[in-house]
């Protein structure tokens, strides 16, 4: 393959999968000798992009008002000056922007446009410029179910089945090695920090405080789980949502009003999840809409980690290839306590891994497009 040069455009670099998976790509193009470009509005993470080879381009193309969209013309300039092989949009309103510019160049003096549908979007036209790529990379099959069914080549030509990619997210096996132990010095200090933890078997659920996640779920199992005589404690691993803070009080409110509170343990953003995942004996997914992929569940099967989540969406793909013992019937709080108390009194089969969601896979598959395109 020739060198090329790429361009990904996002609102910004501070935190997500979108991000996560902007960088990923980044770090590979730089490693495979390719010209690694980024543009967004910055972020925390820009420093860590530039270190890693890549450049960045500051231009805040994710603010939502109609003045946005006329910075086509300039990033028409920028496409025309710079000459870039391809441009790869991950969000809906830059990649508007990208795409207005794009169409306005000649079709020999363009450069390649690919987007990824990173989610499951409201269906709307807005939301179909995800499908606008000459490529549409899935991030599963589940998206790609969705792009099928609400963007149907009837109407989108271009959207016959060979211009749909599935490149599933990919861990880095490094990141969350398989049975990982925490060093002594921090389990000193989770457990001085959480003193309640002592010898008791541990379940917890990852992801942010919003009411999508499932927690009032969680906290049914759990007390179901302690009613039982189990000796467990779980941990809700995510940060507040400052938009909606009446929902974190009310299931912290709960939690006490049921006496679970030495039971299940609120412990914030952090950033040592792995650490969690590692102490976990398992680790619940129980979203009540689906999620286009599922990172907080392919993480701890990578450690060995047991997984129980409602089968639906991305999950339902990762649990059915690595871990079909952890999956149960969205909303069935009855089966996941059950199958959460089989897993802690060890009545489950060992995880294995699968390799299909490795991060140098998706990677590799990535540039592949580029190529294929280039």
């Amino acid at each position: 393959m020739k060198a090329l040069k790429v361009l990904q455009l996002l609102p910004a670099l501070d935190s997500g999968g979108v991000e996560r998976g902007t960088l990923e790509i980044a770090r590979a193009l730089v490693a495979a000798g390719h010209e690694s470009v980024v543009l967004s509005r910055g972020g925390r993470l820009v420093g860590q992009l530039q270190d890693e080879g890549s450049r960045h381009l500051a231009r805040d193309l994710g603010r939502k008002s109609p003045t946005t969209f006329l910075h086509y013309r300039a990033l028409r300039r920028l496409f025309e000056a710079e000459r870039f092989d391809i441009v790869h949009a991950r969000s809906r309103l830059p990649a508007w922007v990208a795409w207005l510019a794009w169409r306005g160049m000649p079709a020999d003096a363009r450069p390649r446009f690919v987007t990824t549908v990173h989610g499951m979007h409201s269906v709307s036209r807005y939301s179909a410029i995800m499908c606008a790529g000459e490529r549409v990379i899935a991030v599963s099959d589940t998206v790609r179910d969705y792009i099928r069914t609400h963007y149907p080549p009837s109407r989108w030509p271009h959207l016959a089945d060979e211009h749909i990619t599935v490149i599933p997210r990919g861990i880095d096996p490094a990141e969350f090695p398989r049975d990982y132990q925490p060093s002594d010095e921090w389990l000193a200090r989770f457990h001085a920090e959480f003193p309640q933890l002592g010898q008791r078997k541990v379940l917890t659920l990852p992801g942010r405080l919003t009411r999508l996640k499932g927690h009032h779920d969680f906290i049914t199992l759990i007390g179901k789980l302690v009613a039982d005589g189990l000796d467990v404690v779980g941990l809700i691993v995510g940060g507040e949502d400052p938009k909606r803070p009446g929902y974190a009080k009310e299931i912290r409110e709960r939690v006490q009003a049921e006496g679970l509170g030495e039971r299940i343990l609120f412990t914030g953003h952090r950033s040592d999840v792995r650490e969690i995942y590692a102490i976990s004996d398992c680790v619940l997914s129980l979203s009540s809409t689906p999620e286009s992929f599922g990172r907080t569940v392919l993480e701890p099967l990578a450690m060995g980690r047991p997984v129980v989540g409602y089968a639906h969406g991305g999950v339902a793909e990762i649990l059915g290839e690595v871990f079909p013992h952890g999956a149960v019937a969205k909303g069935d709080v009855a089966a996941a306590t059950k199958r959460a108390g089989d897993v802690v009194a060890g009545r489950t089969p060992v995880v294995e891994f699968n390799t299909r969601f490795l991060l140098e896979r998706m990677q590799a598959q990535t540039l592949a497009v580029y190529g294929a395109l280039a």
